[in-house]
């Protein structure tokens, strides 16, 4: 019986999470805050791109992994983490010079985008 309840949780728990967040809205989300990142170049595979160049290439690796990808942190995993051909990780160089993984940034933007999703409106 303890075991009908726990599942019937995590049911619950992903149809709240589904419900509350259309994967591909929150996709477009971040696509566009690569997109518009002011000042940032985002480094493939020793490469630097401008965010409409990122964004566009994170736009095509979506469409190609669409079926795999169930979940914003899915779409960080295939299409913002890694180089596909060498494994490297994609980063981004920010304005002071510094460089960190693009993956890392994104799950930082999408943890901003729902925080700011949970606040009530006013």
């Amino acid at each position: 019986m303890r075991a009908w309840f726990i599942l019937l949780a995590v049911l619950t728990l992903n149809l709240r999470a589904a419900e509350t967040e259309p994967l591909s809205k929150t996709v477009d989300y971040l696509i566009a805050q690569v997109e518009k990142a002011d000042g940032v170049k985002f480094i493939r595979n020793g490469d630097e791109h401008t965010g409409k160049e990122a964004a566009e290439h994170m736009r095509r690796k979506y469409n190609h992994f669409k079926k795999e990808i169930k979940t914003p942190e899915d779409f960080i995993e295939k299409c913002a983490a890694k180089s596909e051909l060498s494994g490297k990780p994609y980063l981004i160089k920010k304005p002071d010079g510094t460089t960190e993984k693009c993956q890392d940034w994104m799950k930082s933007m999408l943890e901003e985008h729902r925080k700011s999703a949970d606040k009530p409106s006013p």
